[in-house]
């Protein structure tokens, strides 16, 4: 070897062993290698590094015209939307809008979209950070897919067969949505989302303090089916994440500010804070019973939660805890300790007794506190009985097993760590395929890292992060790809191929166009087949058809100032044939795919001729699929 090749080469040795900076500035394959080193003795040859990339490569490879074996649903942080991804390929296949504007589809411009949205359709940015896909004893269900929107407190549902957002709840009386999870039995009955901060009841300015009694924050449920407000539980210190067990009994959530501070300092001044239990059971009681109060303008039921109340139950952990995960064999709630090198393992089967008072103290439910390394903040499991944690300071995920966990805690010697792995850098959540259900099958690990630093091409002073999939499907983790990503997408979710049943035309009678329809039959227009333009004062309507490579009117008159809807219907039946709308210099675009009915309204306020324009390619003759607007002067 050279010694241009021996100090540069990724398996050069550092004082007798592996160089870790050499493998951190290579390539993704490069992790592959690391993983298969990283405990062993031996220092890899060529031959062995080549096999080791070579064997990443065929695990991620996926050929043309071959399907992905899971679909992964990424939230998409700041952006506002939802990102379906295939995995192991990590190909994007599609970009979900929910709370933000998007113009290819026309999210947040069509009425359609406005009616989804509500009053909050003002707002045109998000923050979503978990999705979570509905569950039926316990297994994804593929019915909906649920994202929560910090900056505006808000939650979506996502309907799976179009991959489309169709209901939204703004949620009353808090501030700023974070940890979302859904109850797993029978079924998901109920959203669960935590309000992140403490404020204060009424928040109408005559009352700034914290410390107050009439300042706290709450546990919310969301009727899934309906999404409207189930019921609200008010709690000590704040919220930030969440999980549910595998009996439908219990929800559990992380506090990390139970001193209910505003400043840092004041957030770090205990050393333990809390996980609070709730029990849905008596919650859902006291409800029926009318032992519950309400706030402000708002109907829900509101019950007091917090210490004292049978409804909870407040088990004290270290320190500033984050992530909040349920084992998938449904024994422990794990609450990551941020602050603290632990993890806290809940045994489940002992709230009953929690409950009913024949614990001495809180923390007698504690099965095990393993100490992993610097800032636990999310776990995930593999089905057989390791979990996976990221630690966020020491930029690496932990395997360790929880049952030797337990065991240790008991007095036993014995290691439960069984491998730690170098990712990069700093990972927030991570995920295993199927882990949220008693399915979890232990094949693939995304590791959702906050910064990459040397990872990929340099794109100036804001770079992407790094989502990085690992195979934990033998012994050992191995790293096998890494993916850039922007606008920190947070977390995801990955569902089976099988497990989600998807429409490839729309149906006529879609609850999800139903008020345009109905519009329609009110001025008396039969949308696959009308084309025509109904004038009321300074309102006008213009209903149209739309198949390849035309649309059913291609001129209309209005005058300067009308308000202008345009309704159009693609009635093509064929897959992939979508068509767009664009009336050019007026904000409006939308899609329109095979069999759906889409409008858009806008302001006809320039006179003149103004062009519109089909926006997705669909025929040969795309680019003449177009028509006029003619603008009379006011």
């Amino acid at each position: 070897m050279s010694e241009k090749e021996s100090k540069n080469s990724p398996q050069a040795p550092e004082k007798g062993g592996l160089s870790r900076r050499g493998f951190l500035g290579a390539s993704a394959m490069t992790g592959a290698a690391v993983a298969a080193t990283a405990f062993g003795s031996a220092v890899m040859t060529r031959e062995s590094w080549a096999a080791a990339v070579k064997d990443a490569q065929q695990k991620i490879h996926v050929a043309p015209g071959e399907l992905d074996d899971y679909y992964g649903f990424w939230s998409g942080g700041h952006q506002g939307e939802v990102r379906v991804i295939g995995v192991p390929s990590m190909r994007e296949l599609m970009r979900i809008p929910v709370f933000n504007v998007d113009s290819a589809t026309g999210w947040g411009l069509t009425n359609e979209s406005k009616h989804i949205m509500g009053e909050s359709a003002k707002f045109q940015n998000g923050d979503c950070h978990h999705p979570h896909i509905s569950m039926t004893d316990g297994k994804y269900d593929g019915k909906y897919l649920f994202i929560n929107d910090k900056a505006n407190s808000r939650v979506a549902r996502i309907r799976l067969d179009i991959m489309k957002c169709d209901k939204m709840l703004t949620v009353p009386n808090v501030q700023a949505i974070h940890g979302l999870r859904l109850q797993k039995v029978p079924h998901t009955k109920y959203v669960f989302a935590n309000a992140e901060f403490v404020i204060p009841h009424p928040n109408d300015g005559k009352n700034f303090d914290l410390q107050s009694k009439d300042s706290y924050t709450m546990f919310n449920a969301i009727d899934a089916e309906k999404m409207e407000m189930a019921f609200q539980v008010i709690v000590d210190g704040n919220l930030d994440n969440t999980d549910a067990d595998y009996t439908g009994k219990y929800a559990a959530a992380t506090c990390y500010n139970s001193e209910k501070a505003y400043d840092l300092g004041g957030m770090m001044r205990n050393e333990r804070d809390w996980v609070v239990v709730f029990n849905i059971e008596r919650i859902e009681a006291a409800i029926k019973a009318g032992k519950f109060t309400t706030i402000g303008d708002s109907k829900v039921p509101v019950v007091d939660g917090r210490e004292g109340s049978e409804l909870t139950r407040y088990i004290p952990v270290p320190k500033n805890p984050h992530g909040c995960n349920t084992s998938s064999d449904g024994k422990y709630f794990i609450a990551n300790g941020k602050l603290s090198p632990t993890v806290t393992m809940i045994e489940i089967a002992k709230l009953d007794d929690l409950f009913a008072g024949k614990l001495k103290e809180p923390r007698d439910v504690v099965a095990a506190e393993p100490e992993l390394g610097l800032g636990p903040l999310h776990t995930t499991f593999d089905g057989r009985g390791n979990a996976y944690t990221t630690l966020f300071i020491d930029s690496q995920v932990v395997k360790w097993n929880m049952a030797d966990a337990v065991r240790a805690y008991q007095g036993e010697k014995v290691n439960y760590i069984k491998q730690k792995l170098d990712v990069q850098y700093q990972p927030g959540h991570l995920h295993a395929s199927l882990t949220e259900t008693s399915e979890a099958d232990g094949k693939w690990l995304i590791a959702l890292c906050k910064f990459s630093k040397d990872r990929f091409l340099p794109t100036g002073p804001l770079h992407p992060e790094n989502d990085q999939l690992i195979d934990i499907s033998g012994d050992e983790m191995k790293l096998v790809h890494d993916g850039p990503t922007y606008a920190e997408p947070h977390d995801c979710i990955l569902a089976r191929r099988d497990q989600i049943k998807t429409r490839k035309i729309w149906e006529r009678n879609d609850p999800y166009f139903a008020p345009t329809v109905a519009m329609a039959k009110k001025d008396g227009i039969n949308l696959e087949t009308d084309n025509k333009v109904i004038r009321d004062g300074k309102k006008v309507r213009v209903y149209m058809t739309s198949m390849a490579p035309t649309y059913g009117i291609t001129e209309f008159n209005v005058k300067q100032g009308d308000e202008v809807t345009v309704t159009i219907t693609n009635i093509d039946q064929i897959e992939d044939v979508s068509h767009g709308f664009v009336m050019v210099n007026h904000g409006a675009s939308m899609e329109i795919s095979p069999q759906q009915t889409s409008s858009i309204t806008f302001i006809a306020d320039k006179p003149g001729l103004h062009w519109y324009y089909c926006s997705w390619f669909c025929h040969a003759l795309h680019m003449e699929m177009v028509g006029r607007m003619l603008v009379e002067p006011a």
